[in-house]
């Protein structure tokens, strides 16, 4: 199963333990777009409507949100029943057949990275922006920590899945080099505005648990495996006082789309 997959096996799970996003990061985007309640907005892999509902609540609800899982699609739909002009779109972007709609931003949040490949996922969304569209691509990254607790945690990952030990990933920095390059390449963007949000979250051994069961990563760890890990992770944190301090950042890439630019493909 490919990592994308495995959201939609969880969709009630995911509802409930992902963090939602900061409430400046959702001001950012609207000062630097200057977009006006009723402008068309696209959501590239909505889940179950947390950035969704970040602008909904603010009023701007002219929302098209396309999503790969069919659970997360309706668990969407009903968290907005009650907005009509929030339309909840099963499919994947790369295939859906947009009838050369026009918006006036683009966002996904956590989730573009999983549109492949990535230069094409960007030539359509310039496809489907209006001349004076923008994009506002975030994504929930984590951050390591180094504590006593963290690092007994992060001996249970060698053991038991190496390939997650955070001590090796790209550093914060690295990504949003990395994510920034990816988002100037070929000119189809400019303006780059590069916006970070740290937050910390306070988590029981079982609230933990039940987040990191949401991580695609951590789906893909067979059964018996994961469940050794989990248990050393919760009996660490227990074994701590029972709550575990997680810091996180959340960053954000604002662009325009390039005036040198008309649309991308056939």
């Amino acid at each position: 199963m490919e990592r994308k997959n495995t959201f939609n096996e969880i969709a009630k799970e995911y509802d409930k333990y992902r963090p939602s996003y900061p409430d400046q990061l959702f001001t950012d985007i609207l000062a630097f777009t200057a977009i006006k309640p009723g402008d068309a907005i696209l959501e590239i892999g909505c889940g179950t409507g947390q950035a969704t509902k970040g602008f909904v609540d603010l009023g701007y609800d002219h929302v098209t949100c396309i999503e790969l899982g069919q659970n997360l699609a309706e668990r969407a739909r009903e968290k907005f029943k009650n907005s009509p002009n929030v339309n909840i779109i099963h499919s994947p972007f790369e295939t859906w057949p947009s009838e050369k709609r026009k918006f006036k931003l683009a966002i996904s949040g956590t989730a573009f990275h999983f549109i492949q490949p990535q230069e094409a996922g960007y030539c359509k969304v310039l496809d489907l922006l209006g001349d004076d569209g923008a994009i506002a691509l975030f994504w929930t990254v984590h951050i390591p920590s180094f504590d006593e607790v963290s690092n007994r945690i992060r001996e249970s990952y060698k053991k038991y899945a190496p390939q997650l030990d955070d001590s090796t990933n790209p550093t914060l920095e690295q990504m949003m080099e990395e994510r920034a390059a990816l988002t100037l390449k070929d000119g189809l963007f400019t303006d780059l505005e590069v916006k970070r949000y740290i937050c910390n979250h306070t988590y029981t051994a079982d609230e933990y648990i039940s987040l990191l069961n949401t991580n695609s990563r951590h789906r893909l760890i067979p059964d018996h495996v994961r469940y050794e890990l989990f248990g050393e992770i919760k009996e660490a944190i227990e074994e701590d006082g029972g709550r575990l301090l997680k810091p996180q950042a959340v960053v954000l890439f604002l662009a325009k789309k390039s005036k040198a630019k008309k649309n991308m493909l056939p």
